[in-house]
């Protein structure tokens, strides 16, 4: 992806964010050159990988097969193995219409992905088999708002804006913005997008940018890089 593409995008995500009462963290209109002279106060920001992520999953095609998010807070990996300390994370994105996010699962995360306004979210589901692959004979079966809906192996569940669904460990999902682009709410356990992420198909979960601009802010796949 370009820069001056990502730029676009960050400035689209902030106003959509915002037109339904939504505000983000100080932290997010930081610039690079602050970023780098806090340095020395922004390590729970940049250990937890939170901010902005912007990603086409490697298929230069942002528009059909992509995803905004913004992490407002995080845990550690290492709470979850004491089972104690902040267990949670959460974040906000934004899928447009007819964007697809690709087939998916996690092996630690449970998420509670939300319907914060916009269009109908729909989610395609299954199962996971006794290897975690894809099982396309088991009845799915997931938590919306307190009572367990029942699909057929890859049905499709359709959230309206305040709706959610409760997606535990193993189970597969892809999901896209029907209608109108729609603001998701994620909560979750500690999460952790650089070895928790189980796609059906090859893609990256982070993009390679092109530098043809200077970055409005910086996404957390920079911080590596433009922070060392």
């Amino acid at each position: 992806m370009k820069r001056s593409t990502v730029n676009q995008i960050i400035r689209e995500a902030d106003d959509f964010i915002r037109s339904f009462g939504y505000r983000l963290p100080p932290f997010a209109y930081w610039r690079p050159a602050e970023m780098k002279a806090r340095s020395g106060e922004i390590g729970g920001i940049v250990g937890s990988r939170l901010g902005w992520d912007i990603t086409d999953y490697g298929r230069g095609d942002f528009d059909r097969l992509g995803l905004f998010l913004f992490t407002v807070r995080n845990g550690q990996a290492a709470d979850l193995e004491k089972g104690r300390g902040m267990l949670y994370a959460e974040k906000i994105m934004i899928s447009r219409r007819d964007q697809l996010s690709p087939m998916h699962r996690h092996d630690i995360k449970a998420e509670d992905i939300i319907n914060r306004g916009g269009g109908t979210l729909a989610l395609k589901l299954y199962m996971s088999g006794p290897d975690g692959s894809i099982d396309k004979q088991a009845q799915v079966l997931v938590p919306t708002d307190g009572v367990v809906r029942s699909l057929e192996p890859g049905g499709i569940l359709r959230l309206g804006p305040g709706e959610s669904v409760t997606l535990l460990p193993g189970v597969w999902h892809a999901f896209w913005a029907e209608e109108k682009d729609v603001l998701i709410g994620e909560v979750s356990t500690v999460n952790d997008d650089l070895t928790d992420n189980v796609f059906a198909e090859p893609v990256s979960r982070f993009s390679e940018v092109e530098g043809d601009e200077e970055p409005l802010y910086l996404l957390v796949s920079d911080y590596e890089k433009w922070l060392a």
